[in-house]
């Protein structure tokens, strides 16, 4: 009954209240002149979304940080202690670690991945059918992902029936293979993790820089064919320079999407077995450990971390907007 309640509130309160507000508020504001109703009309249609912004967002940020000069329950100052750990500790260092191994091999796979995919698919009649299948990994969840994968990666000794869709396929291939633990192994653990993310989050790359490519003139590359350049030269010279802004923003878009990264490793290892990642670390140190301290400072570098990234694709975007 009570979720019943609340989802005829969500699909029918929060419409009209909408609804409602805006006819308050514009029934308000033309009862004053026009000079006052330039200037107020703003305030009142701002006003709610900077002071929703402010409770979830701006507040919850400071409060973040300042919970992160203090000790576990929070009853005691302790300064910068909490990143001092969270720099010096051996599983924050792992994660770090592991955080870096992701940025580097996750964010140039699936760019690299989807940018090959986009330019191949664009070129074959079932280009529909391709990158259909190609995105069809993001509509999955992560946790449900990573559910399958596990399931995917089972291991049984060498010799018997393997259940493990991976080590099935490369015994049936390869004859002398030996099956592997592969989120067991400390050496194959993380790239196993890292295959899951550009698997899910390659599509996503591949529709972005394909839509970019669609932008190309065809007029442009037809001229650079009649002129004797080949394929190679045209993708060179031609379409990478045209679309390096759009790769630029998948980029960044996957480099953020990677600090964050945790539910793939919670589901599959829980960070065990030198796969910790700061997400899940975050969570462990809240949750597991109850330090809210700590869970705080390495919430607050996570951000830090994530900020620049930011910057630098809003400072993009706004260098594209002023070229229009």
């Amino acid at each position: 009954m009570d979720r019943l309640l609340t989802g005829i509130v969500v699909v029918v309160g929060v419409p009209l209240a909408t609804v409602l507000y805006v006819a308050i508020i514009e029934w308000i504001v033309a009862r004053f002149s026009f000079r006052v109703r330039e200037k107020i009309r703003p305030i009142l249609w701002f006003g709610p979304a900077v002071l929703l912004l402010t409770f979830y967002l701006i507040y919850p940020t400071i409060n973040t940080i300042y919970l992160s000069l203090f000790n576990a329950d929070s009853s005691e100052y302790v300064g910068f202690d909490n990143y001092i750990f969270a720099f010096t500790n051996n599983r924050m260092l792992e994660a770090f670690r592991n955080n870096l191994l992701w940025l580097v091999f996750f964010t140039a796979a699936t760019v690299v991945f989807g940018l090959i995919i986009a330019t191949l698919a664009d070129r074959v009649r079932y280009e529909t059918a391709v990158k259909s299948l190609i995105f069809l990994p993001m509509v999955i969840s992560s946790v449900a992902a990573g559910v399958i994968w596990k399931l995917m990666y089972e291991f049984e000794p060498k010799g018997q029936p393997q259940t493990g869709t991976v080590n099935a396929f490369l015994t049936t291939i390869l004859p002398d293979f030996t099956p592997q633990a592969w989120l067991v192994n400390t050496n194959t653990n993380n790239p196993a993790l890292i295959v899951i993310g550009i698997w899910m989050w390659t599509g996503f790359s591949m529709v972005i820089l394909s839509a970019a490519l669609k932008g190309i003139p065809e007029e442009l590359l037809e001229a650079a064919r009649v002129d004797g350049a080949n394929e190679f030269q045209i993708f060179r010279s031609i379409t990478l320079p045209m679309i390096q802004s759009t790769i630029a923003v998948v980029v960044t878009t996957m480099i953020i999407n990677v600090l964050k990264i945790f539910d793939i490793v919670y589901v599959m290892t829980n960070g065990n077995l030198g796969t910790e990642v700061i997400a899940n670390r975050m969570y462990k140190e809240m949750f597991n450990f109850r330090h809210f301290g700590r869970a705080s400072a390495i919430a607050v570098i996570l951000l830090t971390a994530v900020i620049p990234v930011m910057l630098y694709n809003i400072r993009r975007f706004r260098e594209q907007e002023e070229l229009r």
